[in-house]
């Protein structure tokens, strides 16, 4: 389309900012309207807006069919997680997240390597394509088997309308300002100290607006569970983590070091081997060992293999990749799995619904957090360059 680096990272800035806001509202969205419908909604709208950015004709519809396809996928990952935990028994959440987590963990990671595998050999716009059936499949499955649990009863309740315009104006300014503020010099440029400002202040009076009003449209009291909190808290370092490396390392390898789309995709997939595996085991062992210490093995295993990468130079093989990916994706099983477990297991069913909204909404911040926001590789750049 001719557009520029620049120009093309807001293809991704779009659908960020559209899912982060509807991340938050999903427990809200669910008991006003119903989880199931919600959901088989939101699948829809999802797919139907794949398909336009397939057949986008321009970078301006492109990125709005983005923003569509935002909206449609905010409330797809925290209704899920909230389906799974409430079908099955506490004792068995490990299993449960477990089998979560293969998805929320392993296809960020295998999405390189097919979406390189398609680019290489077809076009960019069968990537949107591809999600047509599966959508399909989706709506058809959600309509026989997902129920809405007894306690949520569709009502018409008062919509906190100004509530939803501080949280619309505090994520898309901060998205923005992540996105690009590199380009534009950060705070060195008016505008992004404007909008850094503007994201503030409407934090601020979002959080102010929440825990004033009868009816929130997202419940920030549930931050008051200190495993909550402190959950919601790890889960945005992890999501720094594993957007962060998952972004950088595609467009190091191709951009610096020249391999093509499907080879720097097949670099990264054993650590998504590495997490599929891992969060199997790993969700046995929830329940018979403690969770801190499953934890705490994550997070060790997740600072070697983050100093491993640390250390990579433009004369590193690709071998030397595989094995930090691999100890990177059983380091994200292991503090994936129980830290939801944990983090979710102290509260009441009729909670989780807004809570897993929170969760994700942390994990997408970490990952905007981290996301590279504008070209970070240069060819020209010093051989010695470390990632």
């Amino acid at each position: 389309m001719a557009a520029s680096t620049e120009e093309s990272t807001w293809v991704l800035t779009s659908y960020l900012i559209s899912n982060a806001i509807v991340l938050p509202m999903t427990g809200w969205l669910g008991n006003r309207f119903g989880r199931k419908r919600l959901l088989i909604t939101c699948i829809i709208i999802f797919t139907l807006a794949s398909a336009l950015c397939g057949a986008a004709p321009s970078l301006g519809f492109l990125i709005v069919a983005r923003v569509l396809q935002g909206v449609g996928g905010g409330a797809l990952q925290p209704i899920s997680q909230a389906v799974l935990l409430e079908s099955f028994p506490r004792e068995k959440h490990g299993q449960a997240m477990a089998i979560f987590a293969m998805g929320v963990v392993v296809a960020p990671i295998l999405g390189p390597t097919l979406g390189g595998w398609i680019t290489d050999n077809y076009s960019w716009r069968w990537i949107f394509y591809i999600n047509l059936p599966i959508g399909a499949a989706a709506v058809f499955m959600s309509m026989l088997f997902v129920e809405d649990p007894p306690y949520i009863k569709p009502a018409k309740e008062a919509v906190d309308y100004i509530g939803f315009g501080f949280l619309a104006i505090w994520l898309a300014t901060l998205q923005v300002v992540l996105d690009k503020g590199q380009e534009e010099d950060w705070f060195a440029s008016s505008y992004i100290l404007t909008l850094a400002i503007i994201s503030a202040c409407a934090m601020i009076a979002f959080v102010f607006r929440e825990l004033s009003v009868a009816g929130p449209i997202v419940d920030l009291r549930i931050l008051k569970n200190r495993n909550f909190a402190v959950g919601v808290v790890l889960m945005g370092v992890v999501g720094a983590v594993l957007y962060g490396t998952t972004a950088a390392l595609p467009l190091f390898m191709q951009t610096l070091l020249g391999f093509p789309a499907l080879q720097s995709g097949l670099a990264l997939s054993p650590r998504g081997a590495g997490a599929f595996v891992m969060s199997i085991f790993v969700g046995r062992l929830v329940g018979r060992v403690s969770n801190r210490l499953l934890i705490a093995i994550g997070f060790s295993l997740l600072g070697i293999s983050s100093f491993m990468l640390g250390r990579i130079t433009l004369e590193v093989g690709v071998a030397y990749l595989i094995w930090p990916s691999v100890i990177n994706g059983i380091a994200l099983s292991f503090i994936f799995v129980p830290l939801t477990t944990a983090t979710m297991g102290h509260l009441r069913q009729d909670q989780l619904g807004n809570a897993a909204g929170i969760f994700n909404l942390m994990r997408n911040l970490g990952g905007s957090l981290a996301l590279p926001p504008s070209p970070p590789f240069s060819p020209a750049a010093s051989r010695s360059t470390r990632l």
